[in-house]
């Protein structure tokens, strides 16, 4: 029994080395949100942080509000790109992590 929790526990810390490294990259990846048919595109970064913002400028002269619904959506947009990935990238780290029936993360 001892033993199993000890495996149990570098198991853990394994995952947890992993979960880091691969929460790092994401946060240096760029990712493009669009909008519009790409009349508004905004990158941001896997932490959220935006990087750059393109409006079509003859959108925003015709329509303002349009354009603000639009540069909202593309936000939107790269964000819900953001946690699909990270579901992707993070979720196959704690995949590996075989706990005894009924245990719960975190510890």
């Amino acid at each position: 029994m001892k033993g199993q929790i000890g495996q149990l526990m570098q198991q853990a810390q394994r995952m947890q080395d992993e979960m880091k490294r691969a929460q790092e990259e994401l946060a240096k990846t760029e990712i493009t949100g669009t909008a519009g048919g790409g009349l508004v595109t905004v990158t941001m970064t896997g932490g959220h942080e935006v990087r750059s913002v393109h409006i079509d400028r003859q959108t925003f002269a015709d329509d303002p509000e349009m354009a603000e619904d639009l540069v909202a959506a593309a936000v939107n947009d790269a964000v819900n790109k953001i946690a699909e990935i990270s579901r992707s990238r993070l979720g196959g780290v704690t995949s590996g992590l075989n706990l005894p029936p009924g245990f719960k993360m975190p510890f």
